[in-house]
């Protein structure tokens, strides 16, 4: 027995809590890693060191280690310490004077407030948004670029999505969108890309060669596996959906092997074992792959809960295994949270603050309302102003500049702080009715998520 400190640190022994604060040890499929959290390095472990942190976590006090192999560990802790690879544990976070001034640069238009589907677990209430169902006229749209290439000062690139309810129940407004948005990128110098989240239900021949022609990216809803998918995604009539819809999305695909695109699942309570429809999709030819967890009221039959978590954890490691074997046959596939940057991650201020909903971006109602997001359209007090009229109640999106990751009591002491920025404000909302709450079992998917996408990258 010997006690285990680290050895020239600041003025003395670091903290307990700031090793488990600043230092993140984990293990993904039998490889074990450390994280340094400011730096977002990362550093394999042996098991000699493994458990030479462990000890420092609980205090720093004993280790039943060969005195001479606790020696080595501290010594090498200290070379990173020395090189910058390994920060003080007890450093303080650093903290912008100010978070910019939340410059508008993309904009979400709701072009159909309505759907030819009727999900189970649909966050807009099958398309309607709480409202009636609709459609975005074109002049609307237009407006909102108007408004977005004004308000967006000196920023270049600018984003647009169009989102639903379902799109493609509004080409002819999607097409003289997209036609006004060309002429004023064209006038302006700006850089215009747009992105369409779509079911697939209507998408034939002829969208396909609409959205090519314009290189608009392409978000395609799909569940997976035919008895995950069926179940959840029917028509408005109820029937099965996913034989027309893979296929519609498997023809578009191949017409453009090299274009941007994501096949998107939502995993639920029904299948926490997603990596299957994963795996699934991912055998059908698609390579670009995203799932996202549902975030439904906990009394839906497709709430999430802790019992699915050991399940879901184990999704995630399956498909880092997956993954990382595809590769080395020469083959494999995106995961899009597994795409992680760590060594060319974002700026200080979007580590804090996340995807910047209110301040750098606003969703559109089909009448012109601007949302902070598209999820939180049609919730009360989250009205910003309209496309004619721009933003009138500024205090909406300075709330969520205020919601940054040190305003997050859950957040301050969290390894993951400078990874998932606080996380979606929509759903720390909805499960706490506050933008600073803190939606517990979203974070745990969200931390396991990460160590993966780590291994994968360290690997």
């Amino acid at each position: 027995m010997q006690e285990v400190t680290v050895p020239r640190i600041a003025d003395g022994r670091p903290s307990r809590a700031g090793i488990q604060r600043n230092w993140h040890r984990f293990e993904v499929g039998g490889a074990r890693f450390l994280l340094d959290v400011p730096s977002g390095s990362i550093h394999a472990l042996d098991d000699t060191a493994w458990e030479v942190l462990e000890a420092l976590e609980h205090g720093g006090a004993t280790s039943n280690l060969p005195r001479e192999a606790v020696a080595a560990v501290l010594e090498d802790i200290e070379t990173l310490l020395e090189d910058g690879t390994l920060s003080d544990p007890d450093a303080p976070d650093p903290f912008p004077e100010t978070m910019g001034p939340g410059v508008v640069k993309a904009m979400c238009l709701h072009v159909a407030h309505d759907c030819d589907m009727r999900c189970g677990y649909c966050f807009a209430g099958t398309g309607k948004f709480g409202g009636e169902r609709s459609l975005m006229p074109a002049e609307v749209g237009r407006a909102a670029l108007d408004l977005l290439f004004s308000i967006s000062g000196e920023v270049r690139h600018l984003d647009v999505d169009f989102f639903g309810g379902e799109p493609l129940l509004n080409m002819e407004a999607v097409q003289s969108i997209v036609a006004h948005g060309r002429r004023l990128a064209n006038m302006t110098g700006k850089i215009l890309k747009f992105t369409l989240t779509t079911n697939a239900m209507r998408l034939d021949t002829r969208v396909g060669e609409f959205l090519n022609e314009n290189d608009i990216a392409v978000v395609l809803s799909l569940d997976g596996r035919p008895e995950t998918h069926d179940p959840v995604r029917k028509t408005a009539s109820g029937g099965p959906t996913f034989s027309q819809v893979a296929a519609n999305c498997a023809a578009f695909v191949r017409t453009r092997p090299d274009g941007e695109y994501y096949v998107r699942g939502t995993y639920t309570h029904r299948n926490p074992d997603f990596a299957q429809d994963v795996l699934f999709l991912a055998d059908m030819g698609f390579s670009s792959i995203s799932f996202e967890p549902v975030v439904v009221s906990a009394d839906s039959v497709y709430a999430l809960d802790e019992r699915d978590l050991p399940c879901v954890f184990e999704s995630y490691e399956t498909l880092v295994r997956e993954i990382r074997a595809r590769r080395e046959r020469g083959g494999g596939f995106r995961f899009f949270h597994f795409d992680l940057d760590v060594a060319h991650g974002p700026c200080l201020a979007k580590r804090l603050s996340g995807c910047g909903a209110g301040r750098e971006y606003l969703a559109v109602t089909p009448d012109g309302i601007l949302y902070p997001c598209h999820q939180f359209v049609g919730r009360e007090g989250f009205v910003m102003g309209d496309v004619w009229s721009g933003i009138t109640q500024p205090e909406v999106g300075e709330a969520f500049g205020d919601a940054h990751i040190y305003a997050k009591p859950a957040c301050a002491t969290c390894w993951a702080r400078f990874l998932c920025s606080g996380g979606c404000h929509a759903s720390a909302h909805q499960m706490t009715g506050t933008l600073v709450g803190q939606y517990a079992l979203g974070c745990q998917i969200t931390k396991k998520r990460l160590e993966c996408a780590l291994a994968l990258a360290a690997s």
